[in-house]
């Protein structure tokens, strides 16, 4: 397959790209060759990759040198690509999606969704925060709707970006998957998930089960 360098913007800040397993959400335990964006201005506190939020310490690569490296894992068994960060959507993901394409890996993206939406993705992982709140189109458009827990407000949160995201399509459009995932090593945010979930059937458990076992 020959690759060809798509219009546009021909660079992004790269914090890593690395073939490993997905390891929470619906598609979790699945190979995948993540794709991590540098930039983040939505500064969760329990963020696991601060070190991703500046832009400009990150090396520029090149979406040739990107779809080069997808048509590699996807040779390797990669299942799909992950576009994840920081958060992705602070940089338009249309000709980096364009620059996929031809390699035939599903693109998947993770995003708190405060951005407008960018790029064209067989499934989105909407991570909403409840201090900077997604937009209807994030919520409108996701595969998956994951709310991170680490005190009962959360899941007060948790369920009305739920109503939201359900007002928010068409009849005829499915809902998003609901999951609560605690917060890494929060043993109260631990302990309400599942709570939540036995008395609550729409929701699933999602679980970082990259963390538990010591890969990337």
């Amino acid at each position: 397959m020959s690759i060809q360098e798509p219009a546009g913007s021909c660079t992004l800040p790269v914090v890593e790209t690395f073939h490993s397993l997905q390891g929470e959400g619906m598609h979790a335990g699945r190979s995948a060759l993540f794709i991590r964006l540098g930039g983040c201005q939505v500064g969760c506190s329990w963020c696991d990759t601060k070190h991703s939020w500046p832009q400009e310490v990150h090396p520029q690569r090149t979406l040739k040198d990107l779809a080069a490296e997808a048509e590699a894992a996807a040779a390797e068994g990669a299942a799909f690509v992950v576009i994840t960060g920081g958060e992705p959507l602070e940089h338009n993901l249309d000709a980096l999606c364009t620059a996929l394409r031809p390699v035939g890996l599903p693109l998947h993206l993770e995003t708190s969704g405060v951005n407008a939406l960018s790029g064209t993705f067989e499934w989105i992982t909407l991570s909403p925060k409840p201090h900077r709140p997604p937009t209807a189109q994030a919520l409108s458009a996701c595969q998956e709707l994951k709310l991170v827990v680490h005190q009962a407000s959360d899941l007060a949160f948790a369920e009305a970006q739920a109503d939201q995201a359900s007002a928010q399509r068409a009849p005829d459009q499915p809902p998003p998957v609901l999951l609560l995932q605690p917060g890494w090593q929060s043993a109260a945010g631990q302990q309400l998930a599942i709570d939540y979930v036995r008395s609550h059937p729409e929701w699933r458990l999602s679980l970082q089960t990259h963390k538990w076992l010591g890969v990337r």
